[in-house]
């Protein structure tokens, strides 16, 4: 019996409203591509995003456009080339291997080639943009968290937010995250003061577009590529720009390819974060595999919705515990 690919739309509610610099949220959609062989199931979880021009309907689209060549046997490299680097890609390879382990009985971290059993790892805490007495108010609710993570503007307002973070949550570290909503001048301004508030490592704070007003700047704390880096073609325009990358499997089209960035990167030295868009413990599960002993993980978008899968994944705090194989892998 040939596989049978089919892909499903659900929609998870947010806590509250997610905010960033291109928007607000209050539902999380994701797209499901299951792969049956038989009785043995293989999933994975995928969320479009605009920003790369993707939607809903495209998404589901692309993976329905594979289902022919799965039922024929197109492996995980073959998708490589079948399907470009972004989400539907990401769903349909994490199900592959999903479906591997399933049938073989051998977990996807040994699939994989992981050197041991993937152990817990700490993420941060996203702080969603609003006023800075909201936001200061939100750090003093998750003080105790070791990591918060806050999302920038560019409206005039972010040093303000930083500083009431830093005074309500003075022993989190901070990473500030301005997707892509300063210039350069902001950056001049803001980047040496952050420094002096604690803020240990700026993301993406050029547009993408722009970034190479990035070179020869200084830099008073790291930077980190997001919109900038996707998969391992995108990592040669990142030199001398960024000093670390963000992985996250919506942009690398799935772990195979997390994988290889992950090595690659390394390689050219580049520090390494594992992120994630806003989803459930499904699309989480796979990113622990490339998150085992990175220096900074973003997994924690099932903290921020209002409800997770049954079963998810464990979440102590800010402690995240490996999926089960009944989940994923």
């Amino acid at each position: 019996m040939p596989l049978a690919l089919t892909a499903a739309v659900e929609s998870w509610p947010i806590r509250g409203v997610f905010r960033i610099s291109r928007g607000a949220r209050t539902e999380a959609q994701v797209v499901v591509a299951t792969i049956r062989d038989g009785a043995v199931v293989g999933r994975g979880e995928c969320v479009p995003y605009a920003r790369y021009g993707e939607s809903i309907d495209s998404v589901v689209g692309q993976i329905n456009g594979v289902a022919s060549a799965i039922a024929g046997g197109l492996d995980r490299g073959g998708l490589l080339a079948a399907l470009p680097a972004g989400a539907a890609r990401n769903a349909v390879d994490c199900a592959l291997w999903d479906l591997e382990a399933k049938r073989s009985g051998t977990p996807a971290w040994k699939l994989a080639g992981l050197p041991a059993a993937p152990g817990t790892v700490t993420t941060v805490y996203t702080l969603s943009v609003d006023t800075p007495e909201a936001m200061g108010n939100a750090a003093a609710e998750n003080a105790a968290r070791p990591l918060l993570k806050l999302k920038m503007t560019g409206d005039g307002l972010d040093l303000e937010r930083v500083a009431r973070i830093h005074a309500n949550a003075p022993k989190a570290r901070l990473v500030v995250d301005a997707n892509e909503a300063w210039d350069v001048a902001t950056y001049r301004d803001l980047a040496p003061k952050m420094a002096g508030l604690g803020v240990e490592m700026i993301e993406q704070p050029l547009p993408a577009k722009d970034d190479g007003g990035l070179i020869g700047l200084e830099r008073p704390v790291p930077l980190c590529a997001d919109e900038s880096c996707h998969d391992t073609e995108t990592l040669d325009a990142l030199a001398g720009k960024y000093d670390t990358i963000n992985i996250k499997l919506d942009k690398t089209g799935g772990l195979t390819e997390a994988l290889r960035l992950r090595a690659e990167a390394e390689r050219r030295g580049f520090g390494i974060m594992v992120g994630c868009m806003i989803g459930t413990s499904l699309g989480m599960a796979p990113g622990i595999l490339v998150a085992q002993g990175v220096g900074l993980v973003d997994l924690d978008a099932p903290l921020l919705l209002a409800k997770d899968r049954d079963p998810g994944m464990r979440y102590d705090g800010s402690t995240v515990y490996p999926a089960t194989s009944e989940l994923w892998g």
